[in-house]
């Protein structure tokens, strides 16, 4: 918002700031002494009072409580982000913390967006969330079998969008190493590059034909195969630091605190709100702006991670409104240029499986 009307003067727009950096930092309702006891506004108590009351009466500013100061609005943050923050500029020690993904080497690349949440959290003492979005029409890239013993094997599964995962299968038939070798080769020329819901059961007769009187062992690989697919499109999303919501006075009503963290924890709506987001670019969401309700008192503030153009995940922040956005917006847009710099050194492994789809799959088939 640039203020196309006009509305607000130079004189308005400085006692916005004020006030809106002042209950960021204090988190109290701002009055007019306040303000006129600062080096940086210089008008009188009487000017800053009438400037406050229109301010108010425009939308900008609230009055919680009689003769109580004001606290910017959701309209007031709004403009105060797209018009009146500054630049924040960190400190050594916090460019030090952040310049410490890029020593990461030879990483997962979950591991990888796990340790920037981390980093995240730390460096602005808000809850961080990481998320690994949905991925569009996942198919499987390639597969391996491995020989345990006589009676099962480990299937190992790779997508196209980076995810992998591991399965050990027990079969009531002995197995050799030739057998479940021809079984990854029968498994390649039928199965990788096709979605496991559109494969027609002619195909699946087919494997089990080239399987011969191993045909029994298809079955519960095209099962694990698409609970596997099912699984990643859901996508995954980790919080790091939720304690921190403790910190902020708005947070004290325990049962508004307990939604927002079974929000948080039940993911699908937060994957959804990223998925569907604004790419390569910084999404700033105050209050009612975000359409997740029991978010509705909070700011979220994320962006997406690409490598090569294609999205790798996202990092983002939720903590109160009055959030300082501009130490925010600046630690997020440095950590996120740290993680394409790593990605240009080094060419981070996929998962073994264990993280990436949320479950370490050992049970028998």
């Amino acid at each position: 918002m640039k203020d196309p009307d006009g509305r607000l003067s130079e004189r308005k727009k400085m006692i916005l700031r004020a006030i809106v950096e002042a209950h960021i930092d204090k988190g109290e309702p701002v009055g007019s002494k306040y303000l006129t006891q600062s080096n940086d506004i210089a008008f009188s108590p009487a000017t800053v009072r009438n400037e406050m009351a229109e301010l108010e009466e425009m939308g900008y500013l609230e009055q919680p409580h009689t003769s109580a100061g004001r606290v910017p609005s959701e309209l007031g943050y709004r403009f105060y982000v797209d018009s009146l923050m500054n630049s924040y500029r960190l400190t050594k020690d916090e460019l030090d913390e952040l310049n410490g993904i890029v020593k990461v080497k030879e990483a997962e690349l979950d591991k990888i967006i796990e340790q920037a949440g981390k980093l995240f959290s730390h460096v602005t003492n808000y809850t961080a969330i990481t998320v690994r979005p949905k991925p569009q029409n996942v198919k499987v890239k390639r597969f391996s079998t491995v020989p345990v013993d006589i009676n099962s094997y480990v299937l190992v599964v790779v997508t196209d969008s980076g995810q992998a995962a591991t399965k050990l299968i027990r079969t009531p038939c002995d197995l050799s190493a030739l057998i479940v070798g021809r079984l990854a080769d029968v498994l390649n020329t039928s199965l990788t590059g096709v979605s496991v819901n559109d494969l027609p059961l002619s195909e699946i007769a087919k494997m089990k034909a080239r399987m011969g009187d191993y045909g029994l062992l298809i079955d519960p690989v095209v099962k694990f195969v698409h609970d596997t697919l099912a699984e990643i499109d859901r996508g995954d999303v980790r919080i790091e630091g939720v304690n921190r919501l403790l910190d902020y006075p708005e947070y004290a009503d325990v049962k508004e605190l307990q939604n927002l963290i079974g929000s948080l924890e039940s993911k699908d709506e937060l994957i959804d709100l990223i998925s569907n987001s604004e790419k390569d670019t910084i999404n700033i969401l105050i209050g009612k702006e975000n359409a997740v309700d029991t978010m509705n008192k909070s700011s979220i503030i994320f962006k997406t991670i690409t490598s090569n153009g294609k999205v790798i995940g996202a990092i983002g922040v939720i903590g109160p409104r009055r959030m300082d956005y501009s130490k925010v917006v600046t630690t997020l847009d440095t950590l996120s240029q740290k993680i394409k710099e790593l990605f240009r050194h080094t060419t981070p492994r996929l998962s073994d499986g264990k993280s990436n789809t949320g479950k370490d799959k050992k049970n028998g088939g």
